[in-house]
């Protein structure tokens, strides 16, 4: 099907109107403008609204439609934000892993430099301000329980290793973790590493 040519004008309107409807907050990439108009248009468009300050740019590629506090200004958008930016509009899946993933649980009060997050799309890596946010190809595997609690769970307790998952991060768990998702671990449990199948259980049969 033949593209119809638009004019700057035309293109730049349909970029911001598009750029507008996602509303304050979205994180952007060129890639999601290009069916309104060539890679250079697009690049051109993105940095006049960069120079307006009606867009940021925060990293090579990466921009964002900052929302903005009363008091505090422009806000920066969570590594999630940026990382579902980064992965595209296509079927590529995100499991967030390592720090970021125990951090998310509540079981690491550290907040980790680096967002890693697993997918089984390309590798990418971008620095936004102090975070880092990696984008990591690996086994279908480990993206077979992407996008549900299981998923997470077992990302954060690897990371944080079995003799590290005390009885007080159980309980944590058990207290903030929603009972109807506590009981759906089991059906992922041929997922987890064969010393996670306590755990999971055991989470499991408190939210029945």
């Amino acid at each position: 099907m033949m593209r119809l040519k638009k004019s700057p004008q035309s293109v730049d309107s349909h970029i911001l109107a598009r750029i507008r409807g996602r509303g304050e907050g979205s994180v952007l990439v060129p890639g999601d403008f290009l069916d309104l108009g060539s890679r250079e248009a697009v690049d051109l468009v993105l940095h006049r609204l960069v120079q307006k300050g009606t867009v940021r740019r925060l990293a090579r590629g990466v921009y964002d439609f900052p929302k903005r506090h009363p008091v505090l200004g422009p806000l920066s958008p969570s590594a999630d934000t940026i990382a579902r930016a980064l992965a595209g509009r296509d079927r590529t899946r995100l499991q967030p892993a390592g720090a970021y993933a125990a951090n998310t649980l509540g079981l690491s009060e550290q907040v980790p430099a680096k967002a890693v997050f697993l997918t089984d799309g390309p590798s990418r890596t971008v620095t936004v301000g102090p975070m880092t946010i990696q984008l990591r190809r690996t086994t279908p595997r480990n993206m077979a329980a992407a996008g549900r609690l299981s998923g997470l769970l077992i990302q954060a307790l690897r990371e944080l290793g079995k003799e590290h998952v005390t009885r007080a991060r159980v309980e944590h768990l058990k207290r903030t973790l929603p009972a109807d998702k506590r009981r759906e671990l089991l059906k992922d449990l041929t997922l987890a590493p064969a010393w996670m199948h306590p755990i999971f259980r055991e989470l499991a049969e408190e939210g029945a």
